[in-house]
């Protein structure tokens, strides 16, 4: 028998004959454990592999990318904060924080070549600096320069007098850059960078010194107040140089053959400081294969998550809808019109999706009046068919009782309860809605963000609607979806999103699309017209009222205030009535009035008693009266072009031909007169909202910022459509061929897809 002592301070001490014969001589780890009898058993574990090299590699680089920014010698607290503003904390964000444009410096020109309209390097030496005065009477500073081929103009017009001359005089040598204006025979510079020379100083090798400013082509960057061009450009070079190796994709090889992609670190390094043999316009497009190898590797690991979440709904237990008629049918009935081709398509794919085992989800677009909201009913009806509740959230007030106003009138005339829950109803009225909900008294649920707070408990919740999607984010519908057990969820928005955006905001819910306008409808006619012109917009609406049919005025704001000159609604109702059209009865439609005055005031317009309606953009979805044609939009400039377009599709609802008369202000701004333009030029909600994304981008063209899109470091909307579907199209195959990436090969991309999108997509349950 063999004695093992524990001395004082508990440690084993084994003798030299026991660790033999357990095998463990040249060392290892053992477990201790007693058996039943309480005897100590030892046994040894195996030897654990060592770490590979490519992984020990890996981890390494994981570690210096995630490394902060002031490890980068120069990079001192000041910079750390300026570089912060603009997103970089890691070396990792400044490999990701590319060029917006290039520019050409390769050559060093002669200043008769300096070529107009290009940023351009030159040597030259200062012939005379001086103050002077523009006509209007504006100080300027001029400086002089040339060599042996001729002479430049610089120009400053915001400058420090006395920092100016003691920097600037004749006689001074310097490599200039800017950008070359011509002004007949003349050439400008308007604050040009320099670099002063000595005499003896050798220009060659004072450029060879600084190869991240000469004799290339020179990156570009977003920059922040504290922050230069020249110290971002010497900070990016000494990360791409130390640390671009550090980036690797886990992309399939045989996907990067098919769509010809670069290594990733050569794609970094390119995109920073391009070969000299690169083609300018194509950097300046972002056209070029680094650049597509970058947008690629980010669109790809969104599109895997979103193929992810997609594959994850199909494969959840859902409600299997039966559709047996007893609500849509008697509907169907009580309407004055037929469904159109379109809208019985949508409806059909509804039904389809509803009747499957594993829950909706579905995304339905359709543009001003094609009718969604019915196609939106007759769904819930056919979830009320089978003993559920259906929650139908918008994202405001005004639309969540617009809604009320066109549903419950329709519901309860075939006996189906419905319900408004918004942040208005408080104490005891509050309760006691709660308890209808809680209860199943309440089929349908017509709210805001109200209908997910945590107190709202559904009896048997089918169906959740959510209406003007862009609005709200994905943690919004998956809130939604835990109000009930696994509920289908089908969105609607009357905002045409163009395909770009509906693949990355909506990526993971099935697209429908109410295609058609009813029958009978007439384009309308759109116009621009300046404050100095409005007798002429108020003629057109006495001729039109003269032949028996209403109007819309809109103002952006409800009551003026003092510090703005917009018109609004409230005092311009007033003066509207009482001076511009005394003999017509004028009504105001406002969002601060109670849902039963706006209900009166709209019952008053849909039967002909008001001429002319005074609103907000509280009209600007869901208001149905085919007998107005004539839509105002006052300060029409400041409103964007889906909401222009919105309130555009409040006319034209008839046979008759309508108007929409855009009065804008004197002074507009360059994007001011382009949506307008696009506003005049098309009633195509597809062309509108592509122009719309245009002009103010992603972010601003759905609403706020707000939670359902995500944040792209390389990849744009804008640009990159193409690259975004093939991306989508390799990411969407690839789950199809392992739904739940659970093959080996596919571990890397998994781990990479759920560090990137994991949170922002909800992916936990993936992991």
């Amino acid at each position: 028998m063999t004695t093992v002592r524990i001395d004082k301070d508990g440690l084993l001490t084994l003798p030299a004959a026991l660790v033999e014969q357990l095998g463990v001589a040249g060392g290892g780890e053992l477990t201790a454990e007693l058996d039943a009898a309480g005897q100590l058993i030892l046994t040894p574990l195996p030897e654990r592999a060592a770490a590979s090299p490519a992984s020990l590699a890996e981890t390494v680089h994981r570690k210096n990318l995630a490394a902060g920014i002031q490890h980068i010698k120069g990079v001192g607290p000041k910079l750390v904060e300026a570089l912060q503003r603009i997103g970089i904390t890691t070396l990792e964000d400044a490999l990701y924080h590319l060029p917006h444009r290039y520019e050409d410096r390769r050559e060093l020109r002669s200043v008769a070549s300096l070529r107009p309209g290009r940023t351009e390097v030159f040597e030259a030496i200062v012939v005379s600096a001086t103050t002077s005065s523009t006509r209007g009477g504006r100080k300027q500073y001029e400086v002089v320069a040339g060599d042996e081929t001729g002479t430049v103009v610089f120009r400053w017009f915001n400058f420090n007098q006395l920092w100016m001359k003691k920097a600037w005089h004749a006689g001074k040598r310097g490599i200039f850059i800017g950008e070359v204006n011509q002004f007949g025979q003349r050439r400008e510079i308007l604050h040009p960078e320099v670099e002063w020379l000595s005499a003896e100083d050798d220009i060659q090798a004072v450029m060879a010194r600084d190869p991240a400013t000469y004799g290339r082509i020179v990156p570009v960057y977003p920059l922040t107040e504290g922050l230069h061009q020249k110290a971002m450009r010497h900070i990016m070079k000494q990360v791409i140089d130390a640390y671009a190796g550090a980036v690797s994709t886990v992309i399939e090889p045989e996907v990067l053959q098919r769509h010809h992609l670069l290594p990733l670190a050569d794609a970094v390094r390119e995109v920073h400081f391009p070969a000299a043999d690169n083609d300018l316009e194509a950097l300046n497009r972002g056209a070029t294969a680094a650049h597509h190898t970058l947008v690629f590797d980010e669109f790809f690991f969104l599109e895997l998550g979103l193929a992810l979440k997609r594959r994850g709904f199909t494969m959840e237990a859902g409600i299997a809808f039966e559709v047996n008629h007893k609500y849509t049918k008697p509907l169907l009935k009580l309407l004055p019109f037929s469904l159109t081709h379109a809208q019985r398509r949508v409806l059909s794919e509804i039904k389809e999706d509803m009747m499957a085992p594993y829950p909706m989800h579905r995304l339905v677009q359709g543009d001003v009046g094609s009718g969604k909201t019915l196609v939106a009913l007759l769904a819930a009806l056919v979830a009320v068919e089978n003993g559920y509740q259906v929650a139908i959230m918008a994202p405001t007030e005004i639309l969540a009782e617009q809604h009320y106003l066109n549903i419950h009138g329709w519901c309860e005339s075939l006996g189906v309860s419905v319900l408004l829950l918004t942040a208005s109803h408080k104490g005891k009225e509050r309760e006691e809605l709660l308890e209808r909900v809680r209860s199943g008294s309440a089929a349908i649920i017509i709210g805001t963000h109200a209908v997910i707070q945590e107190k709202v408990e559904f009896h048997r919740l089918g169906l959740g609607i959510i209406d003007e999607q862009h609005r709200f984010g994905v943690l919004q519908r998956g809130i939604l979806k835990k109000k009930g057990e696994n509920p289908d969820i089908l969105v609607m928005t009357a905002t045409p999103i163009p395909r770009t955006l509906a693949m990355t905001v909506f990526g993971d819910l099935s697209l429908s699309v109410v295609d058609e306008l009813p029958p009978g409808r007439t384009p309308v006619l759109t116009k621009i017209y300046a404050e100095s012109r409005r007798h002429q917009v108020y003629g057109l609406i006495r001729e039109e009222v003269a032949r028996g049919r209403q109007a819309y005025i809109i103002y952006p704001l409800v009551e003026e205030s003092e510090k703005s000159e917009l018109k609004a609604a409230v005092q311009m109702a007033e003066h509207l009535q009482s001076a511009a059209f005394p003999e017509l009865k004028v009504g105001l439609l406002h969002g601060k009035l109670k849902p039963e005055e706006k209900e009166a005031v709209m019952a008053d317009f849909k039967a002909g008693e008001i001429h002319l309606l005074v609103a907000t953009t509280v009209i600007e979805v869901g208001i149905d009266v085919p007998n107005a044609t004539v839509m105002v939009i006052e300060h029409a400039e400041r409103f964007g072009l889906s909401q222009l377009h919105q309130l555009r599709g409040r006319v034209g609802r008839s046979s008759h031909q309508s108007h929409c008369l855009l009065i804008a202000s004197d002074r507009l701004s360059d994007d001011g007169v382009k949506r307008l333009r696009v506003m005049e030029a098309t009633t195509d909600g597809f062309r509108i909202a592509e122009a719309d994304l245009e002009i103010r981008g992603p972010g601003d063209f759905l609403g706020t910022r707000q939670a359902g899109l995500p944040d792209f470091r390389v990849a744009s909307l804008l640009r990159d459509g193409r690259i975004l579907e093939e991306a989508r199209r390799e990411a969407f195959t690839l789950v199809e061929r392992d739904p739940e990436l659970k093959l080996p090969e596919h571990q890397r991309l998994k781990e990479e897809m759920l560090k990137r999108w994991g949170g922002r997509l909800e992916l936990a349950g993936i992991a």
